[in-house]
């Protein structure tokens, strides 16, 4: 089965080679028979990349150890389940599912293509020719089918890194590439606007529900991410602006600021240099993250160690794929003007372009922190690196204009909104968050501006949604509505534009949740048997501790009485383990959660005196990120829905 897959990669190399070709000449001839041979070429090429994708599946499955790929991340004592996970938690294997998923992509958008003819052509030619680059890579420099030889194949293999067997991380890659090979359809169907001189709408509505499907799941990885650090890896915290987390917000910025942009050439005419520009630059930094993981350029625990040469490679990919794009969109500027001028500074075109500018600010600040450890290292010959702190300072005044744009933007007319309608829509909104930011700042004081502000602007833009949905549901009952009836319409008949704001209110609660930071606690102590640790009314009493024996690791577990204000609670169990095999110590966290905060608690040690050395975090407000990230994804979904036909009159 291992051989059916290594030349089903090397025949899908051939197929994507020559459909590449097909399709480049189909648009300089303008040639349908070689369209078709394009559009075919896709579909055999999802079906040898399935293939092969199956073959390694097979291979972990079976645990065929004389795969290198295999061997190194596979073991005997693994649950079936994490063992066919092992296949995206290296580099060949990730190649191979990122190769497969652009296929997949490819061949779903062959309605669109048969839609819009003048761009099948190069839209063909361009994602085949992404799938070129993986598969030779996977073909030359990475091959997940490279077998041992016969001596060095031993019984067992090394096992997947035991902080990555765990059921978040399962799915947690599979959302992110699902985003991130999403992307290639509207970067694709754009290059082939710009080829093609057919720079309208038409390929914005041919993309428009791939770009939400890849921005949704995008999003939901970055949620398990989160969720991941933050049950796993013992710190305390969700997001550490990691250089490969930034690799995944970077993408998702641009791609947000796309998705408001488009709003204004559908209705407007207008911005379509901005559409192109945002979807060039979301692929591009699709491409640019998963080179940084898979390079070694910046420091991470999440990156791939790989020989230099990987990094040149992909580096040059994506220096191609950007040169071609961007080209082709300069030579194409004087064709894209827009139909229609902006006609006042306080309109809603004039807020999505604030918006964009915005996202522009927030992407170029993560960018420059992401690189600058490399680039001082590059230039000074010393490394600096810039912790979270330097990215909360400067993002943070750049995001809370962006909030407050979700709920004022909505509410600003078209072309031109008067006073009048201003002060009708921005009233109560306005009030507020002005009598959030007073009531805060007496009750809080402590929690700074910067916290008290966010609470202030969140609780403007619920309002003002808060407004949207009542006028709108009473507008429905003077026609005779009930209220659930009426709700299940406006969602039904206008999912555009109501469930864009179920995003807004989801993306309001995950900042709201962030901004809890302020008023974090964290404590450090070593307690004896029977003495207890305090912390803004619990009460951490340390009863005992055991040893762990398990079979591939070891360590202690602390038995801690939980009390609140004097009544029990629970017993928290956090555990100190170290695996054997790869002799990697891991904190395994406690956590005690309600709606309003979380108390974390982390074993450092358990001493030779048998005292323990507790770690506790009280964390307020952190579970509305996860609440508002269902939101946010429910918004997503119902953005993302069919749309309802609509009768045809007779």
């Amino acid at each position: 089965m291992s051989d059916l897959g290594f030349y089903a990669l090397r025949l899908a190399l051939l197929v994507a080679a020559a459909g590449t070709l097909a399709g480049a000449l189909a648009g300089f001839r303008n040639s349908a028979a070689l369209a078709a041979v394009a559009r075919r070429a896709l579909l055999l090429n999802f079906a040898l990349c399935t293939l092969a994708l199956a073959a390694l599946f097979h291979a972990f499955a079976t645990l065929d150890f004389q795969l290198s790929y295999v061997a190194n991340h596979a073991a005997r004592s693994m649950a079936p389940h994490y063992r066919m996970a092992a296949l995206w938690g290296g580099q060949a294997g990730s190649l191979l599912l990122w190769c497969w998923m652009l296929s997949a992509y490819a061949a779903a958008a062959l309605p669109a293509m048969r839609r819009l003819p003048a761009l099948a052509p190069w839209a063909s030619a361009l994602l085949l020719g992404g799938c070129i680059f993986f598969l030779a890579l996977l073909c030359f420099v990475s091959d997940p089918f490279e077998k041992l030889p016969p001596a060095a194949v031993l019984s067992d293999g090394a096992g997947l890194n035991p902080l990555l067997q765990h059921p978040v991380m399962m799915i947690h890659p599979l959302m992110l590439y699902t985003g991130l090979t999403g992307f290639s359809l509207p970067f694709a169907f754009g290059f082939a606007a710009l080829a093609a001189q057919a720079t309208g709408a038409a390929w914005l509505r041919a993309t428009r529900r791939f770009t939400l499907w890849a921005w949704c799941f995008l999003s939901i990885g970055i949620l398990l991410g989160g969720r991941w650090a933050y049950e796993v890896l013992g710190w305390g915290g969700y997001w550490a602006w990691d250089p490969v987390e930034n690799a995944s917000l970077m993408p998702w910025l641009a791609a947000t600021a796309y998705l408001h942009s488009v709003m204004v050439q559908e209705k407007r005419g207008m911005l379509r240099i901005w559409n192109l520009a945002l979807v060039g630059l979301t692929y591009t930094l699709c491409l640019f993250g998963t080179m940084i993981t898979r390079s070694g350029l910046v420091r991470s625990v999440h990156a791939f160690a790989q020989t230099e040469i990987f990094g040149v490679l992909f580096a040059g990919f994506v220096l191609l794929s950007a040169g071609l794009f961007f080209g082709l969109l300069i030579v194409r500027l004087p064709r894209l003007r827009a139909e229609r001028q902006l006609e006042s500074v306080v309109s809603r075109e004039a807020g999505f372009i604030v918006n964009n500018w915005l996202f522009m600010a927030l992407l170029a600040i993560v960018f420059w922190g992401t690189l600058f450890p490399k680039l001082s290292d590059w230039l000074a010959g010393r490394e600096i690196l810039i912790g979270p702190g330097w990215f909360n300072g400067l993002t943070a005044p750049v995001a809370l204009p962006l909030l407050l744009l979700t709920g004022v933007g909505p509410l600003i007319a078209w072309r031109r909104a008067t006073p009048a309608h201003l002060r009708r829509h921005l009233a109560w909104p306005g009030l507020a968050g002005a009598a959030a930011a007073l009531g805060l700042a007496l009750w809080l004081p402590q929690a700074g501006w910067l916290a008290i502000a966010t609470w202030a602007i969140g609780a403007f833009v619920l309002v003002a949604i808060a407004g949207e949905f009542a006028r709108a549901l009473r507008a429905r009952a003077r026609r005779g509505e009930g209220p659930g009836r009426a709700l299940a319409a406006l969602l039904r008949k206008n999912q555009r534009r109501y469930g864009g704001y179920i995003v807004h209110i989801g993306m309001v609660l995950i900042l709201c949740g962030v901004a809890g930071s302020a008023l974090e606690e964290e404590q450090l102590a070593n307690i004896r048997v029977g003495d207890a640790v305090s912390m803004r009314g619990y009460r951490l009493e340390y009863r005992t501790a055991r040893p762990i024996r398990a079979q591939h690791y070891g360590g202690a577990e602390a038995r801690l009485a939980l009390f609140q204000n004097g009544a029990p609670l629970a017993t928290l169990t956090p555990e100190k383990r170290v695996y054997w095999l790869e002799q990697q110590p891991a904190s395994i966290p406690a956590i005690w959660s309600t709606l309003g905060e979380d108390l974390y608690v982390v074993l450092s040690a358990i001493e030779q005196d048998g005292s323990a050395t507790l770690k506790v975090h009280y964390n307020p407000l952190v579970n509305w990120i996860w609440i508002g990230g269902g939101a946010f994804i429910l918004g997503t979904l119902l953005v993302m829905w069919p749309l309802p036909r609509r009768a045809v009159p007779a």
